[in-house]
């Protein structure tokens, strides 16, 4: 077994603009070694296309092992045209299916914050945005996305068929709903669990599952059920009355990407995935900006990276247990966005418009 080493961050920035937004989390990190005289031991290396393009496979047994020896993953950003037609196994996306599985990453979390500066960048009335935070927990290595059979096979008629299995066990429910549990006990203590048990015997699972915790060890808690696609609407009619949303990996996927526009930009929010806690207290744990590649953009100098540094502060918080220096680190991109520092995709009118490396600057300035 490979052992975690507690300080050890591994960047890994990817395609598109993985590298420029993973630039100013280095540059952060480094002022934290140098300014507040904190050992964070940084390695970088290739994932994604740019490892497919030099290696043949879009992450090496290499970088791997580092991952596994890491205490964070900063990642970037993965895939893009180029490697559409290349073959599925190889595809940049494989990457980061690899290591959330094989680190056993089960725990996704995905908050959706309307920052008061940018209220007036959702396409929903200022009203029902203005001070959203929800906290969107997804389960990550189970479901239809890793469930067996798969693939596709040819039938009578010369028809194909695609297969694709939904499938849980208890554990792998019991386990993300605790982390939804315990997080709502820092909020607001709610949690609202998310399936489709009218249709599906998973998604039954899923809730008699999370009813028989809850009832056991989270009574103090407020829990309530919903059905995913009337949860898909709610977001959008009155998203304020959540707290925690706890989901398999499927609605998990459409609804945390539903709920990151309702705040107005990609371009602002974080996410973490999140391991079991060892026997010593550690865990494996990669953080990564919502936000995709976004080639079109790419090496102009104009990509928001607030999103990835918002995502080193979740990894100060939840992997380095330094929550002091998570907090100066959100105030301070609160005090940019004050004084109307604005990158290309959140620019409105009287705001300065900055590069990707003046953000970062920008960032370090109110940190100091």
């Amino acid at each position: 077994m490979i052992k975690v080493k507690k300080r050890k961050i591994l960047l890994l920035p990817g395609d598109g603009i993985g590298p420029e937004v993973i630039g100013e989390v280095k540059k952060i990190i480094n002022w934290f070694n140098n300014k507040k005289s904190l050992d964070f031991e940084i390695d970088e290396d290739l994932v994604g296309g740019s490892s497919y393009d030099k290696h043949g496979t879009p992450i090496t047994d290499e970088v791997f092992y580092k991952a596994l020896e890491s205490a964070v993953i900063m990642l970037g950003a993965v895939g893009g045209p180029k490697w559409d037609n290349i073959e599925f196994s190889k595809k940049p996306e494989r990457a980061l299916l690899k290591l959330r599985k094989e680190l056993k990453l089960f725990a996704n979390l995905r908050p959706a914050i309307c920052f008061k500066q940018l209220v007036d960048a959702s396409t929903l009335k200022p009203e029902i945005v203005s001070g959203l935070d929800i906290m969107i927990v997804r389960e990550l290595t189970g479901g239809i996305y890793f469930g067996e059979p798969r693939g596709i096979k040819p039938i009578e008629n010369g028809e194909r068929k695609g297969i694709n299995t939904h499938t849980y066990t208890s554990s792998e429910i019991i386990r993300v709903a605790k982390i939804a549990f315990e997080l709502a006990k820092k909020r607001s203590n709610k949690v609202t669990s998310c399936e489709k048990s009218n249709v599906m015997e998973a998604g039954q699972l899923w809730r008699e599952e999370v009813q028989t915790l809850h009832d056991k060890e989270y009574k103090d808690v407020e829990l309530s059920h919903m059905l995913a696609d009337n949860c898909s609407m709610q977001l959008l009619r009155n998203p304020k009355q959540f707290d925690v949303i706890v989901t398999d990996n499927l609605f998990g996927d459409m609804l945390s990407d539903q709920a990151s526009m309702l705040t107005g930009s990609l371009g602002l929010l974080p996410s973490a995935s999140l391991g079991a806690k060892n026997k010593d207290g550690e865990m494996r744990a990669m953080y990564e900006p919502i936000h995709g590649s976004a080639p079109d953009i790419a090496g102009k100098g104009i990509a928001n990276p607030i999103a990835s540094i918002l995502s080193f502060a979740m990894a100060l918080r939840y992997s380095l247990d330094l929550d002091k220096e998570a907090e100066a680190l959100e105030k301070a991109v609160q005090d940019v966005l004050n004084d109307g520092f604005r990158t290309k995709d959140i620019l409105s009118d009287g705001m300065k418009e900055v590069s990707t490396s003046q953000m970062g600057d920008a960032l370090i300035s109110k940190l100091q």
